[in-house]
């Protein structure tokens, strides 16, 4: 447990340097917290003993001040512990979700597909929400009420060592249940935290998916797997009710062992004249005063098992290292070609890719065609680096592409699919994402696309927010946007997997036209399934179990490759 807690304090230390002013309120706020609630307990005896038996006016007149000093105090110190400690806690998880997010920005494609997004999510909510509570709850409570304990224990032996002997021991007998409890409380946050994120994955994929839900009458399913989840969770979460709340029992009945032992050696000494009648009531204020401290310190430290086992979650995040890394190159101005050589690519035992040997130069437009699962997504994912060849090299003005850095590279690649992607912010920041917002661009950009024309119509131009998914928009007006934000970056390789599929003929066909316009001095890679938009490709690749089955121009091919008029055929 300690070790555990000690790895989630060793993350977050480096960050506790930018807040000392807000530390040095907090601890302030602590010691008076803690003293005033030491302090209360003594003032027990003076007021039993001065006001109520001795009769002492004067005391009269001055303890009620003192109490109220005392307590003004103590609440105005929790008050700052409270909110500087929150301060602190929610800026370091602020910090610490924008480099969980920047971290996972830069895995690699693969990385997910083997988690899902829901899981990611709440990776990044839930538990770090958990760990939170770590530096704005956890720790500082555990001080608070260290201080206090220590506080309470002086007042304690001060008024009768003798007695505080009998009424601390018993505490320490809790330790190893307690120890029990918590072990088994790491092991259910765990799979309660990861219950979560099943949940969330579920509820991701289930509003991602709703229009295939719906239209397949499939909400009662859907209903029925989630309703099953949900109840795992609940199972879960009712185990950890029922660890964490053994605590309060066990700390009570151990407690009324220890006070009631108290009372009865006590007693005795009060009627023997051996201890007043307010040092007794001061002692066993200080005593009851006590346990709840103890209570919360037993609470906390099943609570940081959770915090612990959400934090083993998180880290993993944050420690992740992709393994596709740039070069320190930056593109050429001028790429004159890529050059496949035996490129191999295998998704763990499957060969998507099986020794392509393939050339595109300067100028040329290369169109991919073949059977699903020939290999043409898999070689246009290779030139954007989504992932690495499994044998052979891809070849940039004869540079491997690994020499090359990321940005620059990505930075000159423009990539069109048939899965449109369109974000929750306006036209004008969809077509030029990630770059600087030029208005008279993003203008010619929508022209040259097609898109202008119902753009200018909309409420606020090229200023009106989309919808998420760009639900506010028809399918082939989404796919203009994606054009027009390919022709935006003006790169020098652009990618088109069936770019125009979702687009009328009319729109289709000035689409085309613009395309052409476009790929006079790059490099094109055209995935198409519709060989009709590639009849005027400088070379159309023929690509079958992973393999280039044959290389040529339109005219070519229907001479020399059987696979080709037979893709020619099925469409026919």
């Amino acid at each position: 447990m300690m070790e555990g807690l000690k790895s989630v304090l060793r993350r977050f230390s480096p960050y506790f340097k930018d807040y000392i002013p807000q530390f040095s309120f907090a601890i302030l706020g602590m010691i008076l917290a803690s003293s005033g609630t030491a302090v209360s307990a003594y003032l027990v005896k003076p007021l039993l003993d001065e006001i109520f038996i001795a009769k002492d006016v004067q005391m009269l007149q001055l303890l009620p001040y003192a109490i109220i000093a005392v307590y003004a105090a103590k609440e105005i110190g929790r008050y700052m512990q409270a909110y500087f400690t929150a301060f602190i806690g929610h800026d370091i998880i602020r910090r610490f979700r924008d480099k969980i997010l920047k971290n996972l920005l830069i895995q690699d494609i693969s990385f997910f597909h083997e988690y899902r997004t829901g899981e990611l999510i709440s990776r990044n909510t839930n538990d770090v929400e958990k760990v939170r509570t770590v530096v704005s709850n956890l720790i500082p409570e555990f001080f608070k009420e260290f201080f206090t304990i220590i506080g309470l224990v002086f007042v304690v032996i001060y008024q009768s060592s003798a007695l505080a002997f009998f009424a601390l021991i018993i505490p320490p007998l809790a330790i190893i249940p307690l120890s029990k409890l918590a072990k088994k409380m790491k092991r259910i946050s765990k799979q309660s935290q990861e219950k979560v994120s099943d949940i969330t994955a579920k509820l991701s994929e289930i509003f991602n998916n709703i229009e295939v839900i719906k239209a397949s009458n499939a909400m009662d399913h859907e209903s029925d797997i989630f309703a099953k989840e949900n109840q795992k969770y609940f199972s879960l979460t009712m185990k950890s009710v029922k660890v964490s709340q053994l605590v309060s029992p066990l700390m009570e009945i151990l407690g009324s062992v220890g006070v009631a032992t108290v009372i009865i050696i006590g007693g005795m000494e009060v009627i023997e004249g051996n201890m007043s009648v307010g040092s007794f009531f001061s002692f066993l204020t200080a005593l009851f005063m006590l346990y709840t401290p103890i209570k919360k310190l037993s609470s906390l430290y099943n609570q940081l098992q959770e915090a612990v086992a959400a934090s083993e979650r998180i880290f993993f995040l944050l420690d992740k290292e992709p393994l596709i890394q740039g070069g320190t190159k930056e593109i050429p101005e001028k790429i004159e070609n890529i050059l496949f050589k035996n490129v191999k690519l295998k998704y763990g035992t499957k060969k998507a890719l099986n020794g392509v040997n393939l050339e595109a130069k300067q100028g040329e437009f290369v169109a991919l065609v073949g059977d699903s699962g020939g290999g043409k997504s898999s070689l246009v994912n290779l030139i954007l680096r989504f992932f690495d060849p499994s044998d052979g090299k891809i070849l940039i003005n004869g540079v491997d592409l690994k020499e090359f850095s990321l940005k620059s590279l990505r930075d000159n690649i423009a990539i069109v699919t048939q899965r449109v992607y369109i974000f929750h912010e306006s036209v004008a920041a969809n077509v030029a994402y990630g770059k600087e917002i030029d208005e008279e661009k993003v203008i010619e950009a929508l022209k040259k696309a097609n898109a202008y024309e119902f753009i200018s119509e909309l409420p606020d131009g090229i200023y009106t927010h989309l919808d998420e998914f760009g639900a506010n928009l028809s399918g082939g007006q989404r796919q203009r946007i994606a054009i027009a934000r390919a022709i935006y970056t003006d790169p020098k390789i652009l990618i088109f997997d069936e770019a125009t599929s979702a687009l009328d003929s009319k729109s289709e066909k000035k689409i085309t036209e613009a395309m052409e316009n476009l790929i006079k001095d790059k490099i094109t890679f055209v995935i198409a399934h519709r060989l009709s938009t590639v009849k005027k490709a400088d070379k159309i690749v023929v690509l079958k179990h992973g393999k280039v089955s044959a290389i040529g121009s339109d005219e070519e091919l229907h001479m020399s490759s059987k696979e080709y008029l037979k893709l020619k055929g099925l469409q026919a």
